[in-house]
């Protein structure tokens, strides 16, 4: 031991082979792995997998299969030996660190508002493939909610469709999507606040048949598995649709898909969302990017499972100047969300209340009527939709009940 209490050398095992490696945190510039050079690309790719030092061997060989399945660029000379140095000491604690985008209302959230006059367009075509209610039971059935035209038009529009257990819905549009300057489109969820959230993947296609994933990133710790109604950081997840709570999109950057052989940037015209099954058990697990499992709340084993597709906004599209805005909000303030059992749920609204029905994790309709209030005294705990009619439109939302 130094006089610091900092051992100047020391034999490691490897994680990944096993084998004892000498390791010198003492002196970064004279320890072996000092001479493997990792772009920063790779560096992301083997910290995913990675939380300790690996031996030379092992990280040239991370390095190989980086290059072999995930290839993009060559290494950035710049960032080579600084990322190496803080892979050997600091790794774990800049994993722990790393942070996206935050939730609505934060600086520094990327959520764009369904009435934002960036929005020029809306999905006009959707098909739908259900996934089940839970995966691992399959004889409850597909999920059920909704259907696909559900997913068509101005968010909070017209319901929304759920897709269950790794379901997916191809959304498809009038003028095709192009690539702007920043973000290129965002797609909609129901999520009733801004920690209950349940994720999907997103790809894209120029030609309806090749389609090409963003490359989604999951921090969010898989030790023990998110409940049902569990929650869910924001900050720990990247390029996952259902980021952002009812009313905003999680948007996307085109550019992010850029040299991909088969892709037309400036003539995208279909989309797929696909559910992420939040288990993380090996045997349903959905992995990002990066090969991580994707926790998130699981199982949900309801007709509304899975992700809720609400809809696509285009915000670059192919040679159209755009939509005048509508102003004509229609607002909807259902509070408290979440709320405990016994309490008085709220709704206030801009537009005259047709009806209100509250459905429960079965699909029964428990409450229809007009009122403003709704009373939980004899309800039990779980999630539930409420369904919101207006003279002109339909808005879902979801509610806990605690």
């Amino acid at each position: 031991m130094t006089e610091e209490g900092i051992t100047a050398e020391k034999n490691e095992k490897c994680p990944r082979c096993t084998k004892k490696f000498e390791c010198k945190p003492a002196d970064i510039s004279a320890c072996n792995c000092s001479k493997v050079e990792l772009s920063k690309e790779e560096y992301r790719f083997i910290s995913s997998r990675y939380q300790t030092c690996v031996c030379n061997s092992c990280l040239n060989e991370l390095k190989e299969e980086y290059q072999l399945n995930f290839h993009t660029n060559k290494p950035n000379n710049f960032m080579k030996n600084t990322l190496t140095m803080i892979f050997v000491l600091f790794l774990s604690q800049i994993i722990s660190a790393q942070t996206y985008a935050p939730p609505v209302g934060l600086p520094g959230t990327s959520a764009v508002y369904m009435d934002s006059s960036a929005f020029i367009n809306w999905a006009t075509g959707c098909a739908v493939s259900r996934g089940y209610q839970d995966l691992s039971n399959t004889s409850l059935g597909y999920a059920s909610v909704g259907n696909s035209s559900m997913a068509t038009g101005r968010a909070q529009s017209n319901a929304v469709v759920s897709l269950g257990d790794g379901g997916s819905a191809i959304c498809t549009f009038d003028v095709p999507i192009k690539n702007g300057p920043g973000y290129d489109f965002a797609i909609f969820e129901n999520g009733f606040d801004d920690l209950f959230l349940e994720l999907a993947f997103v790809e894209v296609s120029s030609d309806g048949i090749n389609f090409f994933r963003f490359p989604a990133h999951s921090l969010t710790d898989t030790t023990a598995q998110t409940g049902s109604f569990g929650f869910t950081d924001a900050t720990k997840i990247n390029n996952l649709a259902g980021k952002y709570r009812a009313g905003y999109g999680t948007p996307f950057d085109l550019q992010e898909l850029d040299g991909k052989v088969e892709l037309d940037l400036d003539r995208i015209t279909h989309i797929k969302i696909i559910d992420v099954v939040g288990s993380i058990e090996g045997n349903y697990a959905s992995r990002d990017f990066y090969n991580n499992k994707i926790n998130d709340p699981w199982p949900t084993p309801f007709p509304s499972g899975g992700f809720d597709l609400d809809a696509v906004g285009v915000i670059h599209q192919n040679g159209v100047t755009g939509l005048k805005e509508n102003r004509e909000i229609f607002s909807v303030n259902v509070y408290p969300n979440p709320i405990d059992r016994g309490d008085e749920l709220k709704i206030e609204m801009t537009e005259t209340i047709v009806a209100i029905e509250l459905i429960d994790g079965s699909g029964r309709s428990l409450i229809f009527g007009k009122e403003s209030s709704i009373s939980t005294s004899e309800l039990s705990p779980g999630l539930y939709c409420l369904r919101i009619t207006s003279a002109s439109k339909v808005n879902v939302l979801k509610l806990l009940l605690r």
